[in-house]
């Protein structure tokens, strides 16, 4: 049975104009309780509705009628079933501009205060958080995975950048990392990152500003120079007015941060945010999405794991596929973190060998990746 998935109310009533059925519909966190009288018109067999508002009669009516109603959940500051991925606004709501101390009132770190207080409490996570929790991280999936579906069915060509969280928007390597996404943007390729600070910052900041001209990094840099790092005051507010300057025209790109490290505020220049509650779903699914490759900026123990986790995906070809493994800056990945050496002779007899590059020109970067497109998984 085809399923058909309902994110607004004129959604809704226009598959019913056209089918006048509700098989196979799943309905997702929509207030219904204006249109009852037209739900009551017609049998719910077979349709799901996961956490809609409907009055008790037409409740009933659903389940009478052969239909599944999945409850709202009380006391949880997020929904859980989400229909669509979060933007920036969104989890700023709450933030005012030009006042820090308000970042507490801000969707994102309510949220983050309330999974962290249950995170923390005696006993363990409660029950019903945690089930919330999961169906929030199962609808980020969804609309994760309808996103990079693409609107005109053409998948999206997605290019990870990894690299460290404290890496500062001073460091020379911040300017770089986003002058190649600024690039693979232009390209055609869709970046995505953990959504935080640092490399991660940088890569969406290059695709944000996609279709202003290269030269425009610099000047957004400048801006942002007066908060180095996230744990400054008003780390949000440069970006915000990064965000403002250039707010006509931006460019597409993904984070995929986590509330698990929510003391780690979302960068602001992702224009599609797929935040999650579970840190191992979101580390494993941001390499899992990357077909067309991932770049490796510097970064310590997080980025080393993630380089291990990608070069498995590829040793095993776990999703039928092999991509690039770029590493970004020679000394840095073969002298003070000796990964790639290694990386290299794990690789040598498999098809991945071919596709590991590591290379200090920004140029060389964007060559290897386009270069290098993803091969189909031959065993070996």
């Amino acid at each position: 049975m085809k399923t058909v998935e309902i994110e607004s109310a004129e959604q809704l009533f226009e598959h019913l104009r056209v089918s006048n059925s509700l098989t196979g519909v799943v309905i997702q966190g929509l207030d219904l309780r204006s249109h009852s009288a037209a739900l009551r018109e017609v049998s719910a067999q077979g349709a799901t509705f996961l956490g809609c508002q409907l009055d008790p009669e037409t409740a009933a009516h659903v389940v009478a009628t052969g239909g599944i109603v999945f409850p709202t959940l009380p006391q949880v500051p997020y929904q859980p079933y989400r229909g669509s991925l979060y933007s920036s606004a969104t989890l700023t709501d709450g933030y005012v501009h030009g006042q820090p101390d308000t970042l507490a009132q801000s969707m994102d770190q309510r949220v983050y205060a309330h999974y962290d207080g249950h995170r923390k409490a005696e006993g363990g996570v409660p029950i019903i958080e945690a089930l919330a929790q999961r169906l929030h991280d199962h609808a980020i999936d969804d609309a994760l995975e309808d996103y990079l579906r693409g609107g005109d069915g053409e998948p999206k060509k997605v290019v990870a950048i990894m690299g460290g969280h404290g890496m500062e928007r001073s460091d020379p390597n911040f300017r770089t990392v986003a002058r190649v996404a600024h690039q693979l943007t232009n390209l055609g390729f869709l970046m995505a990152t953990g959504g935080g600070p640092g490399a991660m910052e940088a890569t969406n900041l290059g695709a944000y500003l996609a279709n202003a001209p290269l030269e425009d990094i610099d000047a957004a840099i400048d801006m942002l120079a007066r908060a180095p790092d996230y744990t400054h005051v008003e780390w949000w507010d440069s970006a915000l007015d990064v965000v403002k300057r250039w707010a006509s025209d931006p460019g597409e790109s993904v984070g995929i941060p986590t509330w698990y490290y929510g003391h780690e505020p979302p960068n602001l220049f992702a224009t599609h945010v797929a935040k999650y509650f579970s840190n191992s779903l979101r580390e494993d699914g941001l390499l899992t999405i990357a077909h067309h490759g991932v770049v490796f900026a510097p970064g310590s123990a997080g980025t080393i794991q993630e380089v291990f986790m990608d070069a498995c995906q590829n040793h095993y070809g776990t999703f039928g596929d092999v991509s690039a493994m770029v590493f970004m800056g020679r000394t840095y990945w073969t002298e003070t973190k000796p990964v790639y050496p290694l990386l290299k002779a794990l690789a040598a007899d498999r098809q991945y060998g071919g596709l590991l590059g590591i290379e200090d020109d920004e140029q060389a970067i964007v060559d290897f990746i386009v270069a290098h497109p993803p091969q189909v998984y031959r065993g070996r």
